[in-house]
């Protein structure tokens, strides 16, 4: 029997793989993505400075979504992130799945990054 602790375990070793291969710098960030039962979150980060350039969530009060967990509040925090990042200037990035599979609230939150400005 394969527990939470388990699948999250085996994310973590995913996401570490991948990592270890991709990194966002000033010219191109890194826009990560994190994925929990209730909520999304999505940071674009310089990981040259270390330092987070935009962040959008579900627990953000302007998205003002009634569900928080689904495909559409998904779309909501891509659009939210891509708009804060084009504001700053960022519109080439390097998505970072943080090892979850590309299907779902990832691929909706990153289909909504790239109509709102962001290429990648």
């Amino acid at each position: 029997m394969i527990t939470k602790l388990d699948k999250n375990a085996t994310r973590q070793k995913r996401h570490a793989r991948v990592r270890a291969k991709l990194s966002g710098t000033s010219a191109r960030p890194r826009l990560n993505v994190f994925r929990s039962n209730k909520h999304i979150y999505a940071q674009v980060i310089d990981d040259t400075k270390g330092v987070t350039l935009a962040s959008a969530s579900t627990l953000d009060k302007e998205l003002n979504l009634d569900s928080s967990s689904n495909v559409e509040a998904a779309k909501a925090v891509g659009e939210l992130v891509a708009k804060r990042a084009v504001e700053k200037g960022i519109t080439s990035i390097v998505f970072d799945r943080g090892g979850y599979l590309f299907h779902g609230r990832i691929k909706a939150l990153a289909d909504a990054a790239r109509e709102n400005g962001l290429q990648f």
